[in-house]
């Protein structure tokens, strides 16, 4: 495993080498610690990212009435509408659910995530076709063994807990008792991936995104 900031030369000739060379890797990290941006710097360098937050909604879609189905009981004892007018699930109002107990994620992730692994595969084998470079950009990639074993190694992004805090509040507007048990649920999530026996490059985004894309070339 490395560790280092945006100045450490070091560490950005290491991982910059080991990007050459890979054809699958996974970026990672906790709640708005800056995942999307570095697979938006590694995107102007020439990678295909996939966003498994949007194949998971893809999934939620597709399980629609299976979700609505299985949660409404648990849902209303929490006061909570997990379905719209138009019938498709309140992922905001799920999302505050599922957070709320382990065991109701764990039923959610039995029904959504192996869909999430098919349609992944599906994007790595369509654009390893032309030899690019495939980046997964998910939180929790280690529930899905299958797809960590297709990647080289991890780039796990990591920031100061109040920059995250913040920028999450700003980009999210979720409340702030909400946001703290999202967080205190991913607090352990670098030794999660530890355990998968992967590398990991520990990159630290304090918030210098251009020196940043300087480094990631």
């Amino acid at each position: 495993m490395n560790c280092s900031g945006p100045k450490d030369t070091a560490f950005f000739e290491e991982l910059n080498t080991a990007l050459k060379d890979a054809r699958v890797i996974a970026v990672t990290g906790r709640m708005a610690s800056g995942k999307n941006a570095v697979c938006q710097i590694l995107s102007q360098n020439g990678a295909v990212c996939v966003d498994a937050d949007i194949l998971v909604h893809a999934a939620i879609k597709n399980q629609n009435d299976k979700i609505i189905q299985t949660f409404t009981p648990f849902a209303q004892q929490k006061n909570l509408i997990i379905q719209n007018d138009d019938g498709s699930v309140n992922r905001r109002a799920l999302g505050e659910l599922l957070f709320s107990d382990p065991n109701l994620l764990k039923m959610q992730e039995d029904i959504v995530y192996p869909e999430v692994t098919a349609l992944t595969k599906e994007f790595i084998n369509h654009n390893q076709k032309s030899g690019k470079l495939c980046v997964i950009n998910a939180t929790v990639l280690y529930k899905t063994p299958e797809l960590l074993d297709l990647c080289d190694f991890i780039i796990f992004v990591d920031a100061p807990f109040i920059k995250r805090f913040l920028r999450a509040r700003k980009r999210d507007g979720i409340k702030a008792s909400v946001l703290l048990k999202r967080f205190s649920a991913q607090k352990d999530l670098l030794n999660e991936y530890k355990a998968c026996g992967k590398k990991i490059f520990v990159l630290k985004n304090n918030g210098n995104l251009t020196d940043l894309q300087k480094k990631l070339n």
